[in-house]
């Protein structure tokens, strides 16, 4: 289908149906019979009425006859993006969440990661992980790894083979006084963070990309933070951590770093707030912090599943947005059990009745807003969304093919519904088995038997 029209521009296909998605103005916007191209390069070359089919044909040089028509129950949606998750810590997801945030790093998370300085577990771990997330329509993902420079070179390898975008961070940690056999002194941390940069920046990977990690506050000292700081603004890359996870937390923060205003302003002390920072959770964040993060242009990542299973807390993601503060939804595995972004968007949607049952007078989150906080939400806080997010002309075409009448799948049709109420349905009750195709880049990673390994 790649012939080139009189624009100069060539298709690689094109699909008629229904499609759904955000704009910035717009929380959903339904397109009813609608046409979308696909350019060589992966973009969205064209997005218009079905009506058009003539005219785009002579335009773009495709056959009408070559168009993919959905079904009745079908519908293209932007794929989603996790702006949090541990890949190092899926091997224990679905458990070890009987205890608050430090004793769980402590007792759980720390030991596991340790492992992966074997190259052959973390081989079958981040395989796993990158097909599960593909699986379940998460078409981004922003991780961290561990400390292991090789092994997350290796999950930056899986990402690409497999077709995902991808930020991957290698974990910095110089302070850790509770499990001294997993960390590293600010020269190892110093020195296989410019390795890992290095090295993964000269793959050239076209999708993933490295992104500086340090884990936390608590874990780091306040020179090596100051450095990873210097090292992001210099390379210009992205840069993710936690903050205001728990209570304790907080209060170690405090004790820690004493000349420090708040933990907010530890990171920008550091220079780690910037426009392409995200920051894990945020529940106990003040008003004021939310303001310095407006002001630096850094954004939330809002992992509900997580916060609750750790007993954390609850962030008010309606006063985050009434901040103007970026934010985007993360499964945070294996802090939040599921790795399915339709989890985060249940979870989300939960997290904000609670505040509504506590004061009556909250102003809910609406199933459109946490639809497109889990799509162009989840671009914007990834500075990604010049790329990707919704189907705006020029963008990549990250898409998924949903199908509400999958055969053995978990959604029951009784009527004929309107797409809106389609997609809330699938929002509330779908699963995998109705993601039938997923695209990242206007490549088609979903069905694997389809994928092409480069």
């Amino acid at each position: 289908m790649a012939n080139p029209g009189s624009s100069g521009s060539t298709v690689a296909f094109v699909y008629r149906g229904t499609f759904v998605h955000s704009t910035p103005q717009t929380p959903l916007q339904i397109l009813e019979d609608a046409l979308l191209g696909v350019d060589t390069d992966g973009k969205i070359a064209f997005i218009e009425g079905g009506q058009e089919v003539q005219r785009l044909s002579q335009i773009f040089g495709f056959s009408p006859s070559e168009v993919i028509q959905l079904g009745q129950y079908e519908f293209f949606m932007p794929g989603m993006v996790d702006t949090h998750i541990h890949a190092s810590q899926y091997s224990y997801a679905g458990t070890a969440l009987d205890m608050p945030l430090l004793q769980w790093l402590n007792t759980y998370t720390f030991p596991v990661e340790s492992h992966f300085k074997d190259l052959e577990f973390a081989q079958k771990v981040y395989s796993q992980v990158v097909r599960r997330t593909l699986r379940n329509g998460t078409t981004t993902a922003c991780y961290f790894a561990t400390i292991h420079t090789d092994a997350s070179l290796l999950l930056g390898q899986i990402a690409n083979d497999l077709g995902q975008r991808a930020l991957v961070g290698k974990v910095c940690m110089d302070r850790n006084n509770f499990v001294k056999h997993y960390k590293e002194t600010f020269k190892e941390s110093q020195d296989e963070t410019y390795r890992f940069i290095k090295e993964l920046s000269n793959k050239k990977y076209p999708l993933v990309k490295p992104v500086v990690t340090p884990r936390f506050a608590p874990s780091c000292t306040e020179a090596l933070l100051t450095q990873l700081g210097a090292v992001a603004k210099n390379n210009n890359l992205h840069i993710q951590s936690h903050i205001s996870e728990n209570i304790e937390e907080v209060e170690l923060v405090k004790e820690l770093f004493p000349a420090s205003e708040s933990y907010t302003d530890v990171y920008h002390k550091c220079n780690l707030l910037t426009d392409k920072t995200v920051m894990a959770h945020g529940c106990h964040l003040t008003d004021k912090e939310l303001a310095l993060f407006r002001e630096t242009g850094a954004s939330l990542s809002h992992c509900p599943n997580s916060n609750i299973s750790l007993c954390s807390g609850i962030l008010d993601v309606r006063n985050v947005l009434n901040h103007k503060v970026k934010l985007g939804l993360g499964t945070d595995v294996a802090g939040g059990y599921s790795s399915s972004m339709l989890d985060a968007v249940r979870r989300t949607l939960d997290a904000s009745k609670v505040l509504t049952i506590q004061n009556p007078e909250h102003n809910t989150l609406t199933f459109e807003e946490v639809f497109r906080l889990a799509t162009l939400g989840g671009s914007q806080a990834l500075s990604l969304d010049e790329q990707t997010g919704n189907f705006e002309v020029g963008k990549d075409f990250d898409a998924l093919r949903v199908n509400m009448a999958a055969p053995g799948g978990p959604i029951d049709l009784i009527q004929y519904e309107e797409t809106k109420i389609l997609l809330e349905k699938f929002l509330n009750l779908g699963d995998d088995r109705n993601i039938v195709e997923v695209f990242v880049a206007g490549r088609k990673v979903l069905p694997f038997a389809e994928l092409r390994v480069e």
